[in-house]
């Protein structure tokens, strides 16, 4: 690759962190995978750039560098808020890591990532209006219309995971959300009576009809969530990614019929609703995106 041409690209995950080279086409070159160091922010941003040096070391890149978050990105502070990793802290996330490299650094929300990383080299490819659902340990949506990336006033758009769909308000929802608390991994794991959502999944595909009935379950809140998506921005397609999504065969119908049953009609019948085509690599390619200002 061509060291001024390509970026350093970092897909900051809830239980993985990511990093890889990434040309202007899109290629992949050096890649690593690590777990992430969570609870004391100061771990994570350590093993942040490491990370950073170790893929520009191995490539001998030039210092741009996109990356990617879960939680909310704010833009004008670059800070980091992220439940999942640091509790409900506000994490100076950019400021720390442009004054260890001395270089900046473009930031963003995950979800923007995903759908940004899916448009430019993924099944999204030339459509103008797309979301990404990211269905794992949270919920939550990368929105592109008209061809915008759309972030909103305090760059939370794309927060799904708190879609009220169901009016008998439990105590769980005031933490992650409604959506979220009824269709995310650990709501699965909770309804199957597994410890993970990957052992309810495996139980399901073994027969096991807990597990069933949890997945179609969450299946179901599934559909009614894309079904709100789907009547509020008429997009051209939605793709589903994430974690839940290895299992997308056991429940894709029931998401479907579910959209279908309730969406705006006319938007229904035009949506697509696809499986990622990049999976865990959408993150890695819309960091690169921002960095290389494609």
């Amino acid at each position: 690759m061509d060291r001024n041409d390509c970026a350093i690209a970092i897909d900051l995950g809830g239980t993985k962190l990511a990093s890889a080279i990434v040309d202007r086409l899109g290629k992949i070159g050096y890649r690593k995978k690590i777990a992430t160091l969570r609870d004391e922010p100061r771990a994570t941003i350590d093993q942040i750039e490491q990370a950073i040096r170790q893929a520009g070391e191995a490539a001998a890149c030039a210092g741009k560098i996109g990356m990617v978050v879960p939680g909310i990105y704010f833009s004008d502070s670059g800070c980091v808020w992220a439940p999942n990793l640091w509790g409900d802290r506000k994490v100076p996330l950019r400021a720390e890591l442009e004054k260890r490299l001395n270089m900046p650094i473009v930031i963003d929300s995950d979800r923007a990532g995903y759908v940004l990383g899916e448009q430019w080299m993924g099944i999204a490819s030339g459509i103008s209006d797309c979301v990404y659902l990211a269905v794992g340990t949270g919920i939550g949506a990368g929105i592109i219309s008209g061809g915008h990336l759309v972030r909103g006033a305090s760059d939370i758009a794309g927060a799904v995971g708190w879609f009220a769909l169901n009016p008998e308000r439990k105590e769980r929802y005031k933490e992650v959300g409604c959506w979220e608390a009824e269709s995310a991994g650990p709501a699965l794991a909770r309804h199957a009576g597994t410890v993970t959502a990957e052992e309810a999944i495996a139980a399901a595909r073994n027969g096991d009809a807990r597990a069933q009935n949890a997945l179609r379950e969450a299946a179901r809140y599934l559909g009614l969530g894309i079904a709100n998506i789907v009547s509020l921005l008429n997009p051209g397609m939605i793709i589903l990614g994430g974690g839940l999504m290895q299992a997308a065969d056991l429940f894709i119908d029931i998401i479907r019929e579910t959209m279908e049953e309730w969406a705006q009609p006319v938007a229904a019948r035009q949506v697509r609703i696809e499986i990622s085509a990049l999976g865990e690599d959408a993150g890695l390619l819309g960091a690169a995106h921002l960095a290389l200002g494609i």
